[in-house]
This record gives structure tokens, C-alpha cells and sequence, in this order.
């Protein structure tokens, strides 16, 4: 294997994925709109970037890849609702058609990157496996569950199709988010002292740590083919299977700092413990607990690396790049506002 094609390549976990991939030797094609900024990504002699969208992928794009790790999604709840037709639009069609095109131009490997979140609400005393029934209860679930069901069945004895549905994300990125459970407990306990918790802490979620799901996600692109084929993993551990309560207690303890609990918002519904046997049955195991996302975390932001902004929100960015498009649109003539 020697070329990659990543979508989606300038989000959360594409910024952290496609360093790893070019440190393991790899020639690495990344495919994104950018929003978040070219920058967050290495200058590298083997990095090829494409600035395009994922729902006008074309042939060219996939042409000359052996993989395709299809990151390219609206990635959170919120973004979901606001925002339903894209959401289906880029986070099932453009990786159904994404797949479909990477099959015909004679890639041998396409990995999903789903959600553990289209488990939906569950029984507590259950840890779910792939085998259990899913119950997607917003539309960020509900797009990745269609995308899982479109791409499976391109699965053959040429082309190797896998589908990681990923626990909830943590820990520090090139493009860091704080709209996720523990980077969000982690800004608000470090800088406020105050640590935001959404009731009412009963709730079940699993964890992964960014570095983590990124290596999940290299793993599978060497696993044996009889082995992964045409099947579902679920990405993270159980030592990462939180309650939320407690795991407030985990972040506020490793945060230097005194800090309070402030609970906020109605009861979160979603809930669900997870089974992670099947992926580590093939040797992959995750590496990192919460103790080393905050602990990270809090260092960059004692160092001022990063600070919490719209660009660290994923809603609050779209939002923004909205307004600024429609104040643009609304002034600019000839193709420029000063310089026409």
C-alpha cells in the first residue's frame, strides 16, 4: 500500500491522522474544503492536498490511491440538526459515491470512520457489540448508520471495505475542538475553575482518544482481509466507557486547579456502553485514557498553543463563515471588494 486518499482530511481527527500516515512512509492525498485552514496540515514532500468538496468528488480524485479513509463528515449533534440536508448530503452520499468511485478506480481498501453513537439510547447493564441493534437518534447518527449500509455491500475478494464506528473523540489536535465531552469539561474546569457537565451524569459514553481512533484506523489498512471484510469495529475500551458523572470527577482531579461541577442543559438521552473485543481480537488496543487528554490539553493551554475560539467550536465556525459569506456577497462587486 502506498497511496492514501483522506477526506475530510482538515478536521479533528484528519489533522492528527495524516501526520501519522506520512510517518509511517505513506503518500498521503487529502481531500477537504479547508475550513478550518491549509496550515493545520505539514508541509510534506509525499503530501498531495486537494481543495475540493466531498459531494463533487470525481474520478480523479480517487484515481492512483490504493486506500480511502473517508473522514469527511458534519461531525457533531448540533451540526446535525442545523444543518439535515448536508448533513445527509456529505455524511452519507458523498461517502457512498466516494466509496463506489475508489472500487472502480482499483483501490483495494475503503475504511469508514463511523460512530459508536448510532448505538442511541441502550440498557446500562449491556455492553454493545456489533452485533446489537442499532437506534440513531439524531441525524448525525442516522447519516453515518445509512452511509454503513451503503458501503458494506461493495465489499468483495478485490476490495476490502471496513466500517470503525468510533467512540466519542478527546484529546489535543492540530485542529482542537472543545464542543466534545472531554476537551469541553477539560477547557471549562482549566480556565473558569467551573467544570460544564450536562445532566444528569448517569449517562453511559465511550471514549477514544484522537491518536487513538487515527492508529485504529492505519491498523486497518494492513489487517488481514479475511478477517476484517466487509465487518464493523467498534473503536475505543472499555477502560474508556465512562459515566458522565464520574468522569468529571476523573477530569477534575487532573486539572491543576480547584474546580466545581456546574451542571447544565435537560437530561442527555443517548447513552450506551460499548464491547470493544472484536477489534482488539486482532491485536489493536488503545493506549491513552482521559488522565492523558487533559493533561495535554491543559499543557498547550498553559502555553498558549491554543485557547478556546469559534474555530474550536465546530457549529459556532460554520456559523461564522456563514455570516462572513453573506457580508461578502452583499458588498462585493467585479469579483473584489477594494481591488476589482
Amino acid at each position: 500500500m502506498k497511496r492514501i486518499l483522506v477526506t475530510g482530511a482538515g478536521g479533528y481527527i484528519g489533522t492528527t491522522l495524516v501526520p501519522m500516515l506520512l510517518q509511517e512512509g505513506l503518500e498521503v492525498r487529502a481531500l477537504d474544503r479547508f475550513f478550518f485552514g491549509r496550515e493545520l496540515l505539514p508541509e510534506h514532500p509525499k503530501l498531495e492536498t486537494v481543495r475540493e468538496d466531498s459531494r463533487c468528488i470525481k474520478p480523479e480524485h480517487v484515481a492512483g490511491c490504493d486506500a480511502v479513509i473517508d473522514l469527511v463528515a458534519l461531525s457533531n449533534d448540533p451540526a446535525g440538526e442545523e444543518f439535515q440536508a448536508e448533513t445527509y448530503a456529505i455524511n452519507h452520499q458523498s461517502r457512498a459515491t466516494t466509496a463506489r468511485l475508489a472500487k472502480e478506480a482499483g483501490a483495494t481498501r475503503y475504511i469508514l470512520p463511523s460512530s459508536c453513537s448510532i448505538y442511541g439510547f441502550q440498557p446500562p447493564e449491556i455492553r454493545v457489540d456489533e452485533t446489537a441493534a442499532t437506534n440513531p437518534l439524531t441525524t448525525y447518527a442516522k447519516a453515518n448508520e445509512k452511509a454503513e449500509q451503503d458501503v458494506l455491500p461493495l465489499a468483495d475478494e478485490k476490495f476490502t471495505v471496513v466500517v470503525l464506528r468510533q467512540a466519542t473523540v478527546y484529546g489535543m489536535s492540530p485542529r482542537v475542538r472543545f464542543d466534545l465531552a472531554i476537551n469541553g469539561m477539560t477547557y471549562g474546569a482549566w480556565k473558569t475553575g467551573v467544570l460544564p457537565l450536562m445532566r444528569d451524569g448517569t449517562q453511559w459514553r465511550p471514549m477514544v482518544h484522537v491518536r487513538d481512533t487515527a492508529a485504529a484506523q492505519i491498523f486497518m489498512l494492513t489487517a488481514p482481509a479475511d478477517k476484517v471484510n466487509g465487518q464493523i469495529f467498534n473503536v475505543g475500551s472499555d477502560e474508556n466507557n465512562y459515566q458522565l458523572g464520574p468522569l468529571a470527577d476523573i477530569v477534575a482531579d487532573a486539572v491543576p486547579r480547584d474546580v466545581k461541577i456546574e451542571w447544565y442543559g435537560d437530561a442527555d438521552h443517548r447513552s450506551y456502553r460499548v464491547n470493544f473485543d472484536k477489534i482488539e481480537s486482532l491485536g489493536w488496543k488503545a493506549k491513552l485514557g482521559a488522565r492523558d487528554g487533559v493533561a495535554e490539553l491543559c499543557d498547550a493551554l498553559e502555553s498558549g498553543k491554543i485557547d478556546k475560539t469559534t474555530h474550536t467550536i465546530t457549529l459556532e465556525w460554520y456559523r461564522e463563515l456563514n455570516r462572513w459569506h453573506e457580508r461578502i456577497k452583499a458588498v462585493e462587486l467585479y469579483g473584489g471588494i477594494l481591488r476589482i
